[in-house]
């Protein structure tokens, strides 16, 4: 009986240890996988590049207002399709049929440039992924826009003219309008306007009014802000502060996105997805969103979108190896409409 009870005493605490060791290993195995948080997935100096050579020659204060704009991706497709809807609303009737809609300052202000909020509407991979990276890598963003105008400087594409000046303070080129209430968005092929051409962001089209056939930069556009003045988000509030991580300033103060659709990765704790939540939540969902994008395929390739509110968290290889495939700058495009707010002819080329 003795002999019975040791031999079954034996097996009970080799089957102990058994588990025992299972069990750790199994804790080493999910252990860290819960405590630290996922790896951002940054893009490279030449993809940032690319990406914010559409908009690095437009005026400070412009980029101030597109950036966080980008990061409601959802909202700008709401707020297009509200001005496609409006187009009987000018000057100050605009202004305050805008004001009283739900979106993010950011992208109230982008109505004051119908054309621009058009070609965010039509690029919306594009567009997630500038907002993607304004979220997540503010500062090499804010360093690839002042590459891109020094290259567009020595280019002898960048200097003040009517429309706007170019100054140059250290090592910093600032852009502000020539006028205190007409703004003109300079006209450039984004892909040739910087010397040595560039690869075309994948699915990128160019929008009527905001686009140059050649490798200079010219002026069409002069749109009227002085109807949007009295506004909390107008022209006069927003601001680029160079010099501090490159961050925008909205009304004195540095602007923080409450996206819900662009993930802030920085803000991984313990495991847990914490989502920007709070002011200027989107109206449509982040479900509604895609189902926008997805009916713009045929513009837009699903081998085009990088990052984003397009491929969530895995911000695939393939689609940044298509970033780079060494298309050619587009010729020419067909004239379109524009709704909303006035413009004037500005003309010129450099």
């Amino acid at each position: 009986m003795t002999k019975y009870l040791q031999q079954g005493l034996a097996v009970f605490l080799a089957s102990c240890l058994l588990l025992s060791g299972a069990e750790g290993a199994f804790a080493d195995q999910a252990g860290p996988s819960a405590s630290q948080p996922p790896q951002a997935a940054l893009q490279s100096t030449e993809q940032l590049q690319q990406l914010v050579a559409p908009i690095a020659l437009y005026p400070d204060s412009l980029i101030a207002q597109i950036l966080p704009a980008a990061s409601y991706p959802e909202q700008v497709v709401d707020a297009q399709r509200w001005m496609a809807q409006h187009k009987d609303l000018t000057g100050d009737n605009l202004a305050k049929a805008v004001d009283g809609q739900s979106w993010d300052a950011s992208v109230k202000a982008l109505t004051q440039f119908p054309a621009v909020l058009a070609n965010m509407n039509q690029n919306l991979a594009w567009t997630s992924e500038l907002g993607d990276a304004y979220v997540n890598q503010q500062q090499d963003l804010s360093q690839a826009i002042q590459t891109m105008r020094a290259r567009a400087k020595q280019a002898g594409n960048l200097s003040t003219t009517p429309q706007e000046k170019v100054e140059t303070k250290g090592q910093t080129i600032v852009i502000q309008p020539a006028e205190s209430n007409v703004v003109y968005v300079p006209q450039y092929d984004p892909w040739l306007v910087y010397g040595a051409p560039l690869a075309v962001f994948p699915g990128w089209y160019p929008w009527p009014g905001l686009f140059f056939d050649g490798p200079g930069i010219g002026f069409g556009l002069g749109f009227d802000i002085g109807f949007f003045g009295g506004f909390g988000w107008g022209w006069h509030r927003w601001g680029f502060d160079w010099h501090r991580g490159g961050r925008v300033v909205y009304n004195h103060n540095t602007y923080v996105s409450r996206s819900t659709t662009i993930v802030n990765r920085n803000s991984f704790q313990s495991g847990r997805t914490n989502f920007n939540a709070g002011a200027g939540r989107s109206t449509g969902g982040t479900q509604g969103f895609r189902g926008a994008a997805e009916s713009r395929a045929g513009s837009q390739p699903a081998t085009g979108m990088r990052s984003g509110a397009f491929s969530g968290f895995n911000q695939g290889g393939v689609a940044r190896n298509n970033g780079f495939r060494g298309q050619s700058s587009f010729g020419g495009f067909h004239s379109g409409g524009f709704g909303g707010g006035g413009f004037h002819g500005g003309g010129g080329r450099r």
